[in-house]
């Protein structure tokens, strides 16, 4: 606001918005054009920065934003509805080779011979049409006149929907590959998150021990204690993100597993917390990570996490959250 009053514009005012919401809302803008004694005027914007009018999309523009909105169409269709789709335009192109047979020059030959109007004729010419269709063309039945633009036009069309059909099938496949990949993952992870759980578990015991004997000096402690609450914030993390933000639920039994492990490792890093020697010295790192373990920890609680658990879970998340309270 002190440079727009130094460029001259004395009635200026703080909106939150912006300028750009400021304008759109209908609020007055002062323009200002007698500079302020001893400023210099305010400097006109490049050319080439002006907003320029938007120009109305051309035919190419067009054009792609036709092709999109099939294929749009096309991907939010079932592989059942394309195929149903498929079939209704041969029998719909059958019918009028059919039908042409009332124009004179114009219609279907079979062997040289028109075909007629009769059943017969009727399929012959929805036989016609699946061989059009299918691009088999064996030749035994051909058309004459317009009838040949629509043979061409069906043909177009029906190995396009036909092709998003082998497509539908492609993508179906290629997402239960990936949906199998995510599992696997998914179940990887989880494996690790207790695997680390049990190391910082270990770890933390060892470290208490240490410290009962009173034989290593403090500042080795401290390093070893940061990096362990470092690894153990990190699956914090990733613990209550799967709480929080769960794109796939894990089981029962293994989510209550990670919880134990949890509150085990809270219980021993509170303890520990307690009995270190009186000379040592929290670092700057091991004070923030603490802070970020104990505030990770207190949001894990049955009435916080968004999704609902069975009795069990809820009374481990109830004891995760008491057992934050007590790292400081």
């Amino acid at each position: 606001m002190s440079q727009l009053h130094a460029l001259g514009y004395p009635n200026v005012r703080h909106y939150r918005g912006g300028m750009a919401d400021w304008q759109e809302a209908g609020g007055p803008v002062e323009r200002s054009t007698t500079p302020r004694p001893g400023t210099a005027p305010p400097v006109p914007l490049p050319e080439v920065l002006r907003e320029k009018p938007r120009s109305q999309p051309g035919p190419a523009s067009r054009r792609r934003q036709r092709g999109n909105a099939v294929l749009e169409w096309s991907e939010r269709q079932s592989t059942f509805h394309l195929f149903l789709a498929w079939l209704v335009m041969i029998v719909l192109c059958g019918v009028l080779y059919w039908l042409a047979g009332f124009f004179r020059h114009h219609g279907l030959l079979a062997g040289g011979v028109p075909v007629d109007l009769s059943l017969t004729g009727l399929a012959t010419a929805l036989y016609f049409s699946f061989t059009t269709a299918t691009s088999v063309g064996y030749g035994d039945v051909v058309p004459v006149g317009a009838v040949r633009i629509l043979a061409i036009a069906e043909a177009v069309t029906e190995l396009l929907i036909f092709g998003a059909v082998v497509a539908k099938f492609v993508s179906r496949r290629q997402d239960e590959l990936v949906q199998e990949i995510h599992r696997v993952t998914f179940e990887e992870r989880l494996d690790r998150v207790q695997m680390y759980l049990h190391l910082v578990f270990a770890e933390l015991q060892e470290i208490a021990v240490r410290c009962d004997e009173g034989k290593t000096p403090s500042a080795r402690i401290g390093a070893r204690l940061e990096s362990t609450v470092l690894v153990f914030a990190g699956e914090l993390r990733l613990i209550h993100a799967l709480l929080y933000r769960p794109h796939q639920a894990p089981e029962e039994a293994m989510l209550g597993a990670i919880l134990a492990n949890l509150a085990a490792s809270l219980h021993e890093l509170g303890g520990l917390l307690t009995c270190l020697p009186a000379d040592f010295t929290q670092s700057a790192t091991l004070t923030e990570t603490l802070a970020t373990v104990a505030r990770l920890a207190d949001e894990i609680c049955s009435e916080c996490v968004p999704q609902v658990y069975a009795p069990a879970l809820t009374q481990w998340m109830d004891r995760i959250q008491e057992l934050a309270r007590t790292i400081t």
